[in-house]
């Protein structure tokens, strides 16, 4: 061969092997790291001491075009930069699933030889990430998002029709996928996440193998499909799922709504969130836009999805001094004037004691401009006392919040049913506070109130709002626990004395979730538990019937049941977003409403507070007398008279208290010290 001929081979050789070359993606560091700029720590769930900032270095060479730099992230809810050399990326998604993201880099960014990566927090606010596996792909953005089309139908197996829908796709690390859609009115699209208004979605992913989830909501089964593909694949399957959790006569409701388009924070706009209420079966949804009354009702209808739900306008009234959803409303009400600095003006404005609207406190343990609602400064939970005086301005507040999750998911609940002894005969409700498509699910918290009706489209709102008010409710966070006593009287019941009541307790849930726990509260005391046998069945967990001993007091009865965090992709539980601890295990729940037994046959509910109220009008400093007395009656009467004496200046200090408790029933001593320790910690913080 001429010496010509072959330098021109291997010429061209050398082009094929470095073509080649550029074409693979290539692995720039397979660790994954723990980052955290901030000397205080915000989750100890992490091993080992986080770096403040990750600074990788890399060889490369340059090519023409634009390639992509991919990398897994998690838990990420601080704003961290991704910076390229001198060229700033982008930014980490601010999410905490675990989720892929891709960040385009211009041809120019990557340089010849010597390259570094670099990525930061913007500030100190303490922020555990984990980071890593990052790679170079030699491909745009839109090539790589574009190498494959997926076409999923999702159908209810009963009807065989098609059916609003979330799907989640994920890769074999169970980490959210980014997606490519076409213009599609009826689709909302973040990583990961597909919301289907139709059933429908037609969307590209690069290749690899996959695992695509489809649900519909709390009350469906969760069904997927493996996803093996190959670059030029066109896929086509049908996901079908089916209802687990039949709930006759309930309609489900998420009382706490919102948008990026009103809110001015999270990420949903009005079409986005119209579609994922269809997708996540939520029928009476309320929306409530801060200091705002907006109506979908149009536009629901204009994406032809009005047929699944009725939607309702509220208000989140947002003040100074708490949050307050209140609805129904017309979509031109006035907003009351929420410029107020104490409860007796949020009264004044909202009309809430001879109003026939909802209202409902909001997330009363977090702190919203410098205030919490049940602060140990001006609240003692354990008996409902506002220490500063003020009037409760609602008739109705949350127990749960799937987007402000407390440390102890029973927080909530203790402090609803200090209230409820205390007189104030409060709706418990469930909700979500989601401003966003997938980060916070709506309707993950929900509300079911009871209602005849079976059409979603059509549902009687002051009929609706009405069962809500009168506490014909039930609680749900992954489960459902469903409550009658002898067999005819359910939540927001008032039962005729008798001398045993038997109460039929059924807890429910979908087959991804499981339940392991089931308690009984009399007036907030704990009177049965089981554990309950763990296994993924779906429908019906477990059911009990107890008898239940009636004495001359009347008491509100509330099951409760609890199980371990599903950990599915697509039902998430978001970590606190206002931590007091770094510990924190997720837990589901579902609860009944208060069913009240009327103990002392008057025909009404008497509270804790109005027993002990009639105790102590004859009292005279004769605390053997009143402990005597008290002994007829259950701890939270003893929790209520103690609170009346504090605020009648006649409570003794903890030590006396102790040597006159000393020979008292311990029902009464453990009411008294219950209060007392309460009391002095708040002491602290006022």
């Amino acid at each position: 061969m001429k010496p010509g001929k072959l330098l021109a081979l291997i010429n061209s050789f050398c082009i094929i092997l470095s073509t080649a070359a550029f074409s693979q993606t290539r692995v720039i560091d397979a660790h994954v790291y723990h980052l955290r700029n901030s000397d205080n720590i915000e989750w100890k769930d992490v091993n080992g001491i986080p770096q403040k900032k990750l600074l990788l270095h890399f060889s490369a060479t340059q090519i023409s075009s634009d390639q992509v730099l991919a990398l897994y992230q998690q838990d990420v809810k601080q704003k961290w930069t991704v910076q390229l050399n001198d060229t700033i990326l982008g930014n980490l998604q601010q999410d905490e699933n675990s989720m892929l993201t891709y960040f385009s880099i211009p041809a120019a960014a990557l340089k010849n030889g010597k390259n570094e990566l670099l990525i930061q927090q913007a500030d100190t606010t303490a922020d555990d990430i984990r980071i890593g596996e990052i790679k170079l792909i030699p491909k745009s953005v839109n090539e790589l998002l574009n190498e494959a089309t997926i076409e999923i139908s999702v159908t209810d197996r009963s009807s065989k029709k098609l059916i609003p829908a979330r799907l989640t796709l994920v890769d074999r690390k169970h980490a959210l996928q980014p997606i490519a859609t076409r213009n599609d009115t009826l689709l909302a699209i973040r990583t990961g996440v597909i919301y289907t208004g139709s059933g429908k979605a037609l969307f590209n992913i690069p290749e690899g193998t996959y695992i695509l989830y489809a649900n519909h909501g709390f009350q469906y089964g969760a069904d997927s499909v493996k996803l093996i593909v190959k670059r030029g694949d066109k896929i086509k399957r049908t996901i079908s799922i089916e209802k687990e959790v039949p709930l006759e006569g309930w309609i489900s409701s998420d009382t706490h709504i919102h948008t990026l388009t009103y809110s001015g924070h999270g990420d949903a706009s009005m079409r986005e969130r119209i579609i994922t209420l269809a997708g996540e079966g939520i029928e009476f949804p309320i929306i409530t836009e801060h200091n705002r009354c907006i109506n979908i009702d149009s536009l629901s209808k204009a994406l032809n999805l009005r047929q699944y739900f009725t939607p309702v306008a509220g208000n989140e009234y947002t003040t100074a001094v708490g949050h307050f959803n209140i609805f129904p409303l017309k979509a031109d009400s006035i907003v009351p004037d929420y410029h107020v600095n104490d409860w007796n003006a949020v009264v004044h404005n909202l009309a809430a004691g001879n109003s026939k609207h909802a209202i409902i406190l909001n997330h009363a343990q977090d702190i919203h401009n410098g205030f919490r609602p049940f602060d140990p400064v001006r609240h003692v939970s354990v008996s409902g006392m506002e220490l500063d005086g003020w009037p409760f301005p609602a008739n109705s507040m949350e127990v749960v919040n799937s987007g402000a999750q407390r440390f102890d998911i029973m927080q909530l609940y203790n402090d609803w049913f200090g209230m409820m002894n205390r007189g104030n005969f409060l709706t418990p409700v469930g909700s979500s506070d989601s401003h966003d498509v997938s980060r916070y699910i709506v309707g993950q918290a929900r509300t079911y109130i009871r209602y005849n009706g079976k059409d979603p489209a059509n549902i009687d709102i002051p009929n609706a709002t009405n069962h809500f008010l009168d506490g014909e409710v039930m609680v749900s966070f992954g489960l459902i626990t469903e409550m009658n006593i002898d067999g005819k009287y359910g939540p927001g019941s008032l039962v005729p004395a008798a001398k045993q009541v038997r109460a039929s307790v059924k807890v429910m849930g979908p087959m991804w979730a499981i339940a392991d726990s089931i308690f009984l509260f009399a007036n907030g005391q704990k009177i049965r538990s089981e554990k309950i046998d763990s296994k993924p069945v779906k429908g019906v967990k477990w059911q009990k019937t107890w008898t239940i001993p009636v004495t001359n007091q009347d008491v509100f009865l509330v099951a409760i049941a609890t199980g371990p965090d599903p950990a599915k992709p697509f039902w998430p539980i978001a970590k606190p977003y206002q931590p007091t601890s770094t510990e924190w295990t997720a837990r589901i729940i579902g609860s009944s409403g208060a069913i009240w037994i009327d103990g002392d046959g008057d025909g009404k509910r008497t509270s804790a507070h109005d027993y002990a109220v009639n105790l102590l009008t004859n009292f005279d400093n004769d605390f053997p007398s009143l402990l005597n007395q008290l002994a007829a009656y259950d701890e939270a009467v003893s929790v209520q008279a103690a609170s009346l004496l504090y605020e009648q200046h006649r409570l003794p200090g903890s030590a006396d208290m102790e040597s006159i408790l000393r020979n008292s029933k311990p029902a009464v001593k453990r009411g008294f010290m219950l209060f007392l320790d309460e009391l002095n910690k708040s002491k602290p913080a006022r």
